[in-house]
């Protein structure tokens, strides 16, 4: 009699938590191209304060108007415009996207239309 195989669940669980260390840190391989955006779940209050932070730390022409990520003109769209130009300036370290957690570090380039995200 054959040993029964894990079940697709449990082991798609434990090959999504070896993407991640101890400290929840996403793992990428070395040369993987990676964004910063702000989480979905952030509050306006989060994303704005994120967007004051970033600006004062980084050019934000892109998203003023006239400018090509200056549409859609929602908060988490701009705010993820301008977290990502801080977390490629400062080196693509998971605490430049952090903003108190409210920052989300993906692998799919966000870049949309004329808008395009900054990978340096």
């Amino acid at each position: 009699m054959a040993a029964a195989s894990p079940s697709l669940p449990i082991l798609s669980i434990f090959l999504l938590l070896l993407c991640f260390n101890l400290g929840g840190t996403l793992m990428v391989a070395s040369g993987q191209k990676t964004w910063c955006v702000a989480k979905p779940s952030s509050t306006d209050k989060e994303v704005q304060d994120n967007m004051v932070f970033a600006c004062s730390q980084v050019k934000c022409e892109i998203i003023r108007d006239g400018y090509p990520c200056s549409i859609p003109r929602t908060l988490i769209n701009q705010a993820s415009v301008v977290m990502n130009l801080y977390y490629q300036q400062n080196g693509r370290n998971p605490w430049n996207c952090d903003f108190k957690n409210s920052g989300l570090i993906v692998l799919t380039d966000p870049s949309y239309g004329d808008c395009q995200y900054q990978y340096a």
